[in-house]
């Protein structure tokens, strides 16, 4: 199994990147997958998450109207589109399921066990 997170860059405050997530080892047809991030110095926290069996998202108050998590099944690959992004994004942005969880809301507030390499996103001007 591989989750492999890609994408991430320097960008300027207000602007947008997409990062993808390519999964490898099982398909998005069931457990759900989500995105988390760690800034310097800080916690882990959930981003965004996607039930892949029907595509409910979740996303905690600081990602709303400006994150977008997606998926390509057809790609195995699920994606999240950063808009607006402020220099409180930067972290480190990590691709992530857990195979016994099917809830979006349930990942991203218990964590998933599975995880992949991380991405770096650093927001500054």
């Amino acid at each position: 199994v591989q989750l492999q997170a890609s994408g991430g860059g320097l960008v300027q405050p207000g602007g947008s990147l997409r990062l993808s997530c390519a999964v490898t080892g099982f398909t998005l047809n069931r457990p759900a997958i989500g995105w988390f991030r760690q800034a310097p110095g800080k916690e882990r926290e959930a981003v965004s998450c996607l039930s892949t069996n029907n595509d409910i998202t979740y996303y905690p108050d600081f990602a709303k109207d400006r994150f977008t998590i997606s998926s390509d099944k057809t790609k195995n690959t699920v994606y999240l589109q950063m808009n607006n992004l402020r220099p409180e994004d930067t972290g480190v942005y990590y691709c992530a399921t857990d195979f016994g969880q099917a809830s979006s809301y349930a990942l991203c507030h218990r964590g998933p066990r599975e995880w992949g390499q991380g991405t770096q996103v650093t927001v500054s001007s």
